[in-house]
């Protein structure tokens, strides 16, 4: 058995509680875990646990908070003062660094001044223009957010905060690709996460009192109205990438194409999902809980608690190691043939409750979407790694790219950019 050497840990401090009513939130109704608990804020004595065996789990020199919810804001400003200290007095030598994922909301001035003296990472999570975001994006009385989630994004960049978006892909934005890239460009962001939306929920009777489940679920269950179609999604990405290919790479991050980039140059996944096996990235609830995933905060998959069992241990431990190792030994027979496995490994386990023919195993509900952006992507991808293996940078390949299209279109400067940006040719990919 491997002995892992590092793991990651998505720290909750206010567990499930969050100032958004998000219609499509999977993590508000985690509460239901924790009828009883009645404080959901991290308390000093956890805190210090978790500070201190994080730190202690990993056998490298850097080590990486990623403070999430919930809403980790609604923690206080305190709270994270508290985490600094604890951070340098268990450091050892180890370079820490954090970063934060916020709805947005409750940032200010002194917010962003704590950010921006602390060196943190800021995630805002933002679905594209206004009519979009708010779409499924809304307080608990119902009211929109959008011109808050800007004011955020106005605040980090005047404090010179660091910032990445994480935008959630639904039903409804998947069917304006261009808009959503365009619009994610120019609030400042130059690292973009996509995140496919995808929940069921069970049809009959309760799951534990949560209604939303996991994959082990067997009674009757539906994808929910809000998640997005496979294909949908697949030509989402393929339609900013045909954007991104022309005049964005080298100046714009997006986590799902340098990836894929990374897979075909044989470099391992930067996303667990497409990892060839997956695990030792915990969630970790308030209490000190610790469950095996973000995506896996079911009773069933609580591997112990802080106050009871050392995170190095948890780590180790084989059941830890095992359900790393499950999501590469339960392939559908589908994936094992598939010529994009190198790129994909199935995806995420918990996206596969799809029965095939001939296959023992379930398949991922994404396959389509996924191999038809693999499909898209291939000719530049390899292009690409060829560039790099050569010593070269990858955007060498706009200028052919743009080239050919100029001499097979006749494209003139002052005529409609052909990456459907809506502007002009001399203004965009010119």
């Amino acid at each position: 058995m491997n002995i892992p050497k590092v793991c990651y840990v998505m720290s909750k401090p206010t567990s499930s509680v969050c100032n958004l009513n998000c219609t499509y939130c999977y993590y508000l109704e985690k509460e239901k875990i924790y009828p009883e608990q009645k404080n959901y804020l991290m308390d000093d004595d956890t805190l210090e646990r978790y500070i201190e065996q994080y730190i202690n789990a990993q056998d490298v020199g850097e080590v990486h908070f990623v403070w999430q919810g919930g809403e980790p804001t609604l923690a206080g400003i305190e709270f994270y003062v508290k985490a600094l200290k604890l951070q340098k007095k268990y450091a050892r030598g180890k370079k820490i660094f954090n970063s934060l994922q916020t709805n947005g909301i409750l940032l200010n001035e002194s917010w962003c001044n704590f950010f921006y003296e602390n060196q943190f990472l800021i995630g805002v999570s933002i679905d594209g223009p206004e009519d979009l975001h708010d779409t499924y994006r809304v307080t608990r009385q119902g009211k929109t957010t959008f011109n808050k989630v800007m004011d955020a994004i106005q605040l980090l960049k005047k404090y010179q905060v660091e910032f990445n978006t994480l935008t959630v892909v639904s039903d409804v934005n998947v069917k304006y690709p261009e808009r959503v890239y365009e619009f994610l460009k120019a609030t400042g962001s130059s690292y973009i996460q996509f995140i496919p939306l995808l929940e069921r929920e069970a049809q009959q009777g309760s799951y534990g009192d949560l209604y939303y489940i996991d994959p082990s679920y067997t009674k009757k269950s539906q994808v929910t109205s809000w998640s997005v179609n496979s294909l949908e999604y697949g030509e989402f990405l393929s339609r900013i990438f045909d954007i991104w290919v022309r005049k964005d790479i080298d100046k714009v991050y997006v986590q799902m194409f340098d990836t894929t980039l990374g897979a075909w140059c044989d470099q391992p996944a930067q996303l667990c999902i497409f990892s060839e096996t997956c695990g030792h990235a915990f969630a970790l609830e308030s209490n000190g809980d610790i469950y095996q995933c973000d995506h896996y905060v079911y009773p069933e998959y609580k591997l112990g608690s802080l106050h009871n069992d050392e995170l190095k241990n948890i780590n180790q431990s084989e059941i830890a190691i095992q359900f790393g190792q499950d999501k590469k030994s339960t392939l559908s027979n589908a994936c094992i043939k598939c010529d994009y496995r190198f790129a994909c490994h199935g995806g995420c386990p918990k996206h596969r409750f799809i029965s095939i023919s001939n296959s023992p195993y379930l398949h991922n509900y994404f396959c389509e979407g996924y191999k038809y952006f693999f499909r898209h992507s291939e000719t530049a991808m390899n292009k690409m790694k060829k560039l790099i293996m050569s010593g070269r940078s990858p955007s060498e390949l706009m200028n052919d790219y743009n080239h050919s299209l100029i001499i097979n279109k006749n494209i003139r400067r002052n005529d409609p950019c052909f990456c459907n940006s809506g502007k002009k040719y001399k203004k965009c990919c010119g």
